[in-house]
């Protein structure tokens, strides 16, 4: 009788092809290794949007790079691991490549499951919560099909290009205040949770976009946000019971002290 423990892990805010082709080649590296570690036991990986720094598909056209973490999803899938992208605020453009070729699930929005009793609430968590009125507005643009259709209509080389550049543009004027724990009552999606609880209670409230991971008690639930990978590598386990954060350091899970972030 096979008593291995088995994980479902969650992941976010890879960024991949930021700041540059070097660092973001060997952040692809770093994840493919972290990767070939969790694979003997992980039951279902969730990877939590904004896994690119821009993503945008065209009709037959993708952005270049990124070849050998697609290989090692398409690698898992294969093998039976269920892995779910979600799109987040760098990636929103993922249409149906992801889905085709690598076997992954894909969300545009929040996904709820239950796991062993325990009830599960993910998303990327961009536009949710207060405030953020100018961000809304440019995502519901941005996610309007007529819209895609005219950025369709660019050249590759330029229509990609562009986008990178407001891309890293925006995440460069972001990254300060990312790293800041607020406090509960300024955290807006922790206030999201807290709202959503009232009406819909879950377990686990799962979130990346925030940068900053977190773990945060919330009405008879648990708050994560998995935090990031360019300065750090940290992601949620979920062990069959318990929920909390690691990071893939030197090659190996280490436990990650949420306390020195809030």
């Amino acid at each position: 009788m096979n008593t291995e423990t088995k994980y479902t892990y969650f992941a976010s805010d890879f960024h991949l092809g930021t700041p540059d082709y070097k660092t973001s080649r060997e952040r692809e590296k770093c994840l493919i290794q972290w990767l070939n570690h969790i694979e003997k036991d992980a039951e279902e990986i969730f990877l939590i949007g904004d896994i690119f720094d821009f993503w945008f598909e065209y009709k037959t056209v993708i952005p270049k790079g990124f070849v050998r973490l697609q290989a090692k999803i398409a690698e898992l899938t294969e093998k039976g691991i269920p892995i779910h992208f979600f799109k987040g605020n760098h990636d929103m453009w993922m249409f149906h490549y992801f889905q085709e070729e690598l076997g992954v699930q894909l969300h545009s929005d929040e996904y709820c499951f239950e796991r062993n009793g325990k009830r599960f609430f993910i998303a990327h968590g961009d536009g949710l919560g207060p405030g953020d009125y100018k961000y809304k507005f440019i995502k519901r643009v941005f996610r309007n099909p007529i819209c895609q259709w005219a950025f369709a209509r660019l050249h590759p080389n330029f229509g990609i290009s562009l986008a990178n550049y407001f891309s890293k543009s925006s995440r460069k004027s972001g990254m300060a205040k990312d790293m800041i724990y607020l406090g509960k009552e300024n955290e807006w999606l922790y206030l999201f949770a807290k709202e959503n609880q009232k009406s819909n209670p879950h377990d686990f409230y799962i979130f990346g976009h925030r940068h900053l991971p977190l773990k945060l008690d919330l009405d008879q639930a648990i708050y994560i946000n998995t935090g990031e990978w360019l300065c750090a590598q940290t992601f949620a386990r979920f062990d069959g019971d318990k929920l909390d954060l690691f990071e893939w350091k030197n090659g190996k899970i280490e436990s990650f002290d949420a306390s020195k972030t809030n």
